[in-house]
C-alpha cells in the first residue's frame, strides 16, 4: 500500500549515487541525459492549496563521499520498498579527493588526530579510490550481493569527467532475463 501511495506522488526509478563534491552536482542531470528515459530534476507537483505532493523526477541522488556504495546500501534498500526502483548507478568523478588518500592513512590519522581507532570500522575496499574502474567493479558487486538489492535491478558503474559533463560507461550488471 505504501508504494502505491508514494510510486503515485513520486515515480522514482532509478537511483544515483555520486560525490557530495560540488564539481560534481551535475552527474544526476547526466546519468538522467545517459540514459534518456529519466526525468531531473522533474517539477514540483502542487495541490490547488499549493502543497507539494509530487514530482516528476524519476531520478532519485543519493549523495555520499566519493561516491561511494557502502554509504548508500541502506538507502538503496529504502527507496526499493518505496518506489520499485529498476536501476542503481554509481558514478565516481575525475579530481576526487577519495584519490588524495588510503585506507591505511585516513585510519592512521584519525587515531593520531582523535585518538580513536577507527580501523575495523569500514571496509578498506571501499573507502579511497585508487583506481576508478576498480572502484566501480567494487561498488557494483558490493550493491549486487547486497541482500538489500533486489535481483531484477540492473547496476551500473559510470565516470563523469567534471569539466566536460561526460560519463563513460565502465561497469554494466544487468540481469539476463532484464537484458533480452
Amino acid at each position: 500500500m505504501a508504494r502505491e501511495i508514494v510510486t503515485g506522488s513520486i515515480p522514482v526509478r532509478t537511483i544515483v549515487m555520486y560525490c557530495f563534491d560540488p564539481r560534481a552536482a551535475g552527474a544526476a542531470q547526466a546519468v538522467a541525459d545517459h540514459f534518456g528515459d529519466e526525468v531531473y530534476p522533474g517539477e514540483l507537483l502542487l495541490d490547488g492549496t499549493g502543497r507539494k505532493i509530487g514530482s516528476t523526477a524519476t531520478v532519485f541522488p543519493l549523495i555520499v563521499g566519493g561516491g561511494r556504495a557502502a554509504d548508500a546500501l541502506r538507502s538503496i534498500t529504502v527507496s526499493q520498498h518505496l518506489f520499485g526502483v529498476e536501476r542503481v548507478v554509481v558514478v565516481h568523478h575525475s579530481f576526487c579527493g577519495a584519490t588524495s588518500f588510503t585506507a591505511e592513512g585516513i585510519t592512521s590519522a584519525w587515531k593520531n588526530e582523535q585518538h580513536y581507532d577507527i580501523s575495523s570500522l569500514y571496509d578498506w575496499d571501499g573507502i579511497a579510490i585508487a583506481d576508478f574502474e576498480k572502484s566501480l567493479h567494487y561498488d557494483v558487486s558490493l550493491i549486487r550481493n547486497s541482500p538489500g538489492t533486489p535481483k531484477h535491478v540492473e547496476i551500473y558503474g559510470l565516470f563523469y569527467d567534471i569539466d566536460s559533463g561526460e560519463l563513460t560507461e565502465m561497469v554494466r550488471d544487468v540481469p539476463a532475463e532484464v537484458a533480452q
